[in-house]
């Protein structure tokens, strides 16, 4: 970021453990100035203000959003006592006092509270987006551009893995148990790729098996599917994520978020049956490999961005200066998310029709 670039004016809501680990760190790589921090307690505010260079700290986020002059404001503020994310009603009235809205997910317990927001954030003209880390991967957003091209074709089949858990029938009478409670904290993670890829889901059906692993049936627009693999008991050792779309003729492959290849059309491939003696294809249509490397101490190998914290930091600062609404992990991405966990709650084994209009 150029010295003389102009910066915007944030405040910031929660001085908590994971915002010190990843958000407030991004902020000092993009185009933001921290004026001020807020928490309930004095304490952290202050202390959090010190180290990330605010002017001045609050304990009522109301008395900060009426003293300063602020664009935006990053809410991570968690959970309530009764399991809720606490974000709904602090970026309702962030966005009722003029500023743009940066919260972490997840963003709500229903789907209808994205809804309020939404129509708040339609009566204010200030937008919100939300913490989906995975839509700024590099990688993904690599994948985002490679299903864009015509070579690709129409994505059919989406496969997504990821190491949670679903919920029993029993877990799902309260988000104060442990077991509903992570899985609406790590849904949004596969399910913000799936809607950052595909668009909103049209239906969903599930099995689960006793361990709580299982998976998910999702259909999409134009009839495309989707595949969500829910490795529940998966080893700790082993890569975390997986994603593979299918295009016509070609295939993109991402392993634990950074091993991006992409299995291009045309070419040679393998041959038939009694076709060439070696596996090795034409130049033209060969497989194209990334991977990070880490070396070199560069930007592009810092954890914040591979994990995408800075690129959405980033985003929602650059949609500010530009007056322009967000694109991706905007409410209407919230809501279709929002929309797949709640299929979750119902019986395994039904079709569930989501709407896919905002």
């Amino acid at each position: 970021m150029g010295t003389e670039e102009r910066r915007v004016r944030v405040g910031f809501i929660g001085c908590g453990g994971h915002s010190f680990r990843w958000i407030y760190p991004s902020l000092q790589f993009a185009p933001v100035e921290l004026i001020a921090t807020c928490d309930t307690r004095d304490d952290r505010a202050g202390q959090y203000a010190r180290q990330f260079g605010a002017r001045r700290s609050y304990t009522d986020h109301r008395e900060m959003l009426e003293r300063e002059d602020l664009e935006g404001v990053f809410i991570v503020t968690g959970y309530d006592a009764e399991g809720r994310p606490s974000y709904p009603p602090l970026a309702a009235d962030c966005l009722r006092a003029g500023c743009h809205v940066w919260m972490e997910k997840p963003p709500a317990a229903t789907a209808a509270e994205i809804e309020t927001l939404i129509q708040v954030s339609r009566e204010t003209g200030r937008f919100a987006m939300v913490g989906f880390k995975k839509c700024f991967y590099p990688a993904i957003e690599k994948v985002k551009e490679i299903l864009g091209r015509e070579e690709f074709g129409r994505p059919w089949h989406i496969y997504v893995r990821y190491p949670e858990a679903l919920p029993s029938e029993e877990d799902k009478r309260s988000l104060t148990g442990s077991a509903l409670h992570a899985f609406l904290d790590h849904i949004c993670h596969p399910a913000s790729i799936l809607v950052y890829l595909m668009g909103p889901a049209h239906s969903l059906t599930y099995r689960r098996a006793p361990s709580g692993a299982g998976f998910a049936l999702l259909r999409f627009a134009e009839d495309a599917v989707g595949c969500l693999d829910f490795a529940a008991r998966q080893s700790g050792t082993s890569p975390l994520e997986r994603l593979e779309v299918v295009g016509d003729g070609a295939n993109v492959v991402v392993d634990n978020g950074v091993r991006l290849i992409y299995y291009r059309p045309g070419g040679r491939g393998r041959g038939g049956y009694a076709g060439a003696l070696s596996y090795i294809g034409d130049d033209a249509g060969a497989p194209m490999l990334w991977e990070p490397q880490f070396s070199l101490a560069s930007m592009d190998a810092k954890t914040l961005a591979l994990e995408g914290f800075l690129g959405e930091v980033t985003y929602f600062a650059r949609c500010i200066m530009e007056g322009r609404e967000p694109e991706k992990a905007g409410l209407a991405d919230a809501l279709g998310i929002m929309r797949i966990y709640e299929a979750f709650l119902q019986p395994e084994g039904e079709e569930v029709a989501l709407d896919a209009t905002v």
